[in-house]
């Protein structure tokens, strides 16, 4: 997405922010690209300069970097300029990055988000003005026109290393053709319901697959669970817990069996729900417990207690009470900002997963959020780069081949079912059963040569 405005600046005039960090600000504004105008290392410090090079230029994107390594700024759709007036701009807001996490901050209703003052540099009303008179700073009053903490945006240091203006500029991201094809028709979600009711598992001891959910707190393991229980019911449905929360909403192991109707017989599926991984050691699911879990012996409706994992069992349980498949669950908005502790838990688990030789997939949630184009029309999906270019992402970071991530959106806030997310839903349904097909296959053969 990143352009320098010079060429001639390009090996010198480089911004500071990485790549993941300027996706961020751009999911934050919508299709967008930035490119680099001004820069106070390369250009000046001085407020002249940067009205220079920036006034009248349209939308912009100022972030500022401090001594205590805090990244912070804004965004205004209007104009910079040196008329001395208030302007007010709806779509203004004001951001921070914190502990990997971005916080968005937006311009209170009423307020002029702008001052076009030709004696400093981007004025964000009197909440945020950088370069006061030609000075590498900041000044901070939350209150005026933003509501910030001023801790959590710049930890108060007022002094800059470096001041950025990008200009923003509509980004082109529909592909020519979809990077999947997928069938958007009722006939179609009628055709993988009926797949899925008929599957059978190939070695006749297991009469249902079982799927293991992984993944961070808050990514949506119940919630995926929640929607494919509420399609085969007719109506939205939230049997296991889900909601938004910093630790895990989910304490206990639990599988659960999905029913063809409200009186139909149980789907040949059973999804494991787990408790939600989290950064620090201690807290989270243990890896040893996913480890049980995945060898059948971990009982339904155990209490997780991560500073104590269930002793491990030497005796082998049965292939049915096995897990077959393992869905991680990653939230497509996080992706770029997943942390390294994170990726590195990911990592150990899908390095004892591989060797039991268990199928792995990804859900790739909350496709919506993280796409505006996505959340106008759910089939945009697979003609989005900007989801294609997620899925890339979250291949080489969980280190699975890209068939194998899957974008899903769950219900979280609708009250009636719509047939696109369905499909996706179900989509993903199968290829799971498929991947399970794949494990069988692989332990027929094992028995066959013992």
């Amino acid at each position: 997405m990143f352009a320098s405005n010079a060429t001639q600046a390009r090996t010198i005039m480089e911004t500071k922010l990485r790549k993941a960090q300027e996706t961020e600000l751009c999911r934050l504004i919508g299709n967008v690209q930035l490119s680099l105008l001004y820069k106070a290392s390369y250009h000046g410090k001085h407020a002249a300069a940067f009205h220079q090079i920036c006034d009248r230029k349209g939308p912009t994107l100022t972030v500022g970097y401090n001594f205590k390594g805090h990244i912070f700024g804004g965004y205004t759709s209007k104009d910079f300029d040196q008329t001395g007036q208030y302007v007010h701009d709806d779509k203004a807001f004001l951001f921070s990055f914190n502990r990997g996490h971005i916080v968005k901050y937006p311009v209170q209703d009423g307020s002029s988000a702008l001052v076009q003052n030709g004696h400093d540099g981007p004025s964000f009303g009197k909440s945020l003005v950088f370069l006061p008179s030609g000075q590498l700073s900041i000044q901070s009053n939350s209150g005026y026109s933003y509501n910030f903490d001023a801790a959590e945006m710049h930890d108060n240091h007022l002094q800059l290393t470096e001041c950025e203006v990008f200009q923003v500029e509509e980004g082109i991201d529909f592909l020519e053709k979809p990077w999947r094809n997928i069938i958007w028709e009722a006939e179609r979600k009628k055709e993988l319901i009926e797949s899925i009711k008929q599957y059978k598992p190939i070695i006749s001891s297991v009469s249902r697959a079982k799927v293991l959910l992984i993944g961070p707190v808050g990514a949506g393991k119940s919630s995926f669970f929640n929607s494919i229980n509420s399609i085969f019911k007719g109506h939205v449905a939230n049997q296991a817990l889900s909601g938004s929360s910093s630790t895990s909403l989910t304490t206990r192991f639990r599988t659960y069996s999905v029913k063809a109707g409200r009186e139909g017989k149980p789907l040949p599926i059973i999804l494991c729900d787990t408790m939600g991984l989290e950064e620090a050691t201690g807290v989270g699911i243990d890896v040893d417990d996913v480890i049980s879990i995945l060898k059948g012996h971990m009982p339904n409706r155990h209490q997780f207690h991560p500073s104590v994992p269930l002793q491990t069992v030497d005796k082998s349980a049965q292939l049915k009470d096995q897990i077959h498949c393992v869905a991680y669950v990653i939230d497509g908005c996080k992706v770029s900002i997943m942390s390294a502790k994170m990726e590195a838990k990911l990592s150990a688990i899908r390095w004892k997963i591989n060797r039991l030789g268990i199928p792995q997939l990804v859900l790739m949630t909350k496709v919506d959020e993280a796409c505006p184009d996505v959340a106008d029309d759910l089939r945009n999906i697979y003609v989005s780069q900007y989801i294609r270019t997620k899925a890339q992402e979250v291949s080489v970071r969980l280190g699975v081949p890209l068939s194998c991530v899957l974008p899903v959106k769950n219900y979280s806030e609708e009250l009636e079912l719509d047939l696109s997310t369905d499909i996706l839903l179900l989509t993903a349904l199968v290829q799971m059963l498929r991947s399970t097909d794949s494990y069988f296959d692989d332990v027929s053969e094992l028995d066959v040569h013992d």
